[in-house]
């Protein structure tokens, strides 16, 4: 219907139009926008096929159904002192005055006047109508408007309800104006001069600029038209608001309108969203931070701990030096000629051996492996923690800081991970039990050790199997003797091999010094990578979460931004037109 009266300019215009108000569409659609911002910016859009569409609205009783008589020049619509309108009515043209139910809160009356072959005449449940179901109603109707005409009553003029009600539909973009009505019950023309500043001012402050204003008297204007009496209409002064209607809103400030109506919803509603988006952003910025934080920690935790390994390493390898140290000292106070007979007594060197060069080495051995799986399960059970008061912290501020209340899948989403990520953390924590963990990394150590020494230790502990690994040297040491033995006349022999067993005996150490500390190495190398990958992997489904938003975020911030860019652009276009 409009494109039947547009010229070239404004066909393209028109075009344009859409296909911006399509591209916007998708994109809240890909935001996951509450639908009935959805349904507002498709409803505006189809807007453009119809006729001009003027809202009326205002509180109950300020004379909105007799504002629109007064200008149909009819009784079209009924009146009263009480909230009459309780639907929604569009007034169109038709033959003869009559209505139609279109929808659950919808009529359609027709009447013939001549105004309506061009304009679409709505009357609005008033504002602060007795049903809450009467304000819902007009606000929802609101969007769809190629201009409001906002009538007020000059006995309470601009009300706290008038002025929420206005604050509501300015985001919209509309063309306002205002109505004075009822400034017959005024004495003096002072008085509506006061009544109009009054007015006017709040207004401006309000809306942020300087709408037109009309003071009327709509029911004089209604019997001046009935009766044909020129002088009651004067004093109606509806005369200049009709000449504003039926004048200004020629056909050209009717296509201007028509083509700003969905420009205004469409940037409020890119507005909107652009907004929550970019505070959605900015929470997932802070999340970024804090998951950061805490990948900083645990690699921190991991050069903390393989640095602390190192020296507690070192503790177990001093013990092997002094055990070693023993060795030599025993080797050269016992194989001497001076001791040949205790040299051909292999069990009493055996005993010597184990006494005075293996001694508590076991013990003290199993005791410092023993302070390093305390010290790393208590680490480990310290770095959970750290990361459960880190999740803790990032709950709280997010039930202080919810964005968005509109498309509410987001908030839901990342309040469900971030309680089911902290539960997780914190369960860890709950059910972190020392002593078994304790005795696991004991039991990985025996067997590793274990494993590369014999196979046929079992279940010994630690202790025995180092106990196994030193009296070997021992046995291998007598079985020295045993070759010794039968060369005792040739003194020559002993300091050889006394070398000898000096040579195998560092051998021996060597090789179980590369053996503990090789198994301890890997061991401990497994458990910090495990305790990372155990704490990665119950912060995983969150830290997928923020990555994936932020990166849907962004790309959506960034479509709204370049939806309101061209809407912006395509409003300075149209309003050239005027």
């Amino acid at each position: 219907m409009l494109r039947r009266i547009l010229n070239k300019n404004q066909d393209e215009l028109l075009a344009e139009n859409r296909r911006l108000l399509a591209d916007l569409q998708q994109a809240l659609a890909r935001f996951d926008a509450a639908a009935e911002d959805q349904e507002t910016l498709k409803r505006s859009a189809l807007q453009l096929d119809e006729l001009f569409l003027l809202v009326v609205a205002g509180e109950f009783n300020a004379g909105k159904s007799a504002f629109i008589n007064a200008l149909l020049g009819s009784r079209v619509l009924e009146e009263g002192v009480t909230p009459t309108t309780t639907r929604v009515h569009v007034v169109k043209y038709g033959p003869a005055v009559d209505r139609i139910p279109l929808e659950a809160a919808l009529d359609v009356i027709t009447a013939p006047v001549e105004l309506l072959r061009d304009i679409n005449i709505v009357d609005t449940p008033g504002t602060n109508a007795i049903h809450r179901e009467h304000e819902a109603i007009t606000r929802e109707f609101v969007p769809r408007s190629d201009m409001v005409l906002f009538v007020t009553s000059a006995d309470r003029p601009f009300t706290e309800s008038e002025r929420a009600f206005l604050q509501g539909i300015r985001d919209w973009g509309k063309k306002i104006v205002v109505v004075i009505n009822k400034i017959d019950i005024l004495e003096t023309e002072e008085d509506v001069a006061r009544v109009v500043e009054f007015v006017s001012e709040n207004a401006r402050t309000l809306l942020g600029a300087s709408p037109e204003i009309f003071p009327v008297a709509a029911r004089l204007a209604l019997r001046a038209k009935e009766s044909g009496d020129d002088a009651l209409l004067a004093r109606s002064r509806f005369d200049a608001l009709e000449r504003y209607v039926v004048g200004t809103l020629d056909e050209k400030e009717r296509v201007r309108l028509k083509l700003l109506n969905p420009l205004g919803v469409g940037e409020h509603l890119a507005g909107k969203y652009l907004e929550v988006a970019e505070g959605r952003l900015g929470l997932l910025k802070e999340d970024f931070a804090a998951l950061e934080d805490i990948e900083r920690q645990m690699a921190l935790y991991k050069e903390d701990m393989q640095r602390e390994f190192r020296f507690r390493l070192a503790d177990v390898d001093v013990v092997l030096h002094e055990f070693e140290n023993r060795g030599m000292s025993f080797f050269d106070d016992t194989m001497r000629i001076t001791r040949v007979f205790d040299l051909i007594n292999k069990s009493k060197m055996k005993a010597d051996f184990e006494r005075m060069v293996v001694a508590d080495l076991p013990q003290r051995v199993e005791r410092r492996v023993t302070e390093i799986i305390d010290w790393l399960v208590n680490a480990d059970l310290r770095q959970w923690q750290a990361v459960t008061e880190h999740l803790a912290r990032r709950r709280q501020e997010h039930a202080d800081r919810i964005v968005g209340q509109v498309g509410r899948s987001f908030d839901f989403d990342r309040t469900r991970l971030l309680d089911s990520v902290g539960r997780a953390a914190q369960r860890s924590v709950e059910t972190f039990d020392r002593e078994r963990e304790s005795s696991r990394l004991a039991d990985s150590v025996q067997v590793a050790v274990a494993g590369t020494a014999l196979a046929e230790v079992g279940a010994l502990g630690l202790g025995a199997v180092l106990t196994h690994i030193a009296v070997t040297a021992a046995a291998d040491f007598t079985g020295i003797l045993a070759a010794s033995a039968v060369a005792v006349l040739g003194l020559f022999i002993i300091p050889n091999r006394r070398a000898d067993a000096k040579r195998d005996l560092r051998e021996k150490i060597a090789a179980m010094r590369e053996q503990l500390m090789g198994s301890l190495t890997a061991q401990f190398d497994r458990e910090v990578e495990g305790s990372l990958r155990r704490i990665d992997e119950a912060i995983g489904p969150y830290t997928r979460f923020v990555r994936a938003e932020r990166d849907r975020l962004a790309a959506a911030s960034q479509e709204l931004g370049a939806a309101s860019e061209g809407l912006t652009r395509l409003r300075s276009r149209v309003e050239s037109l005027g």
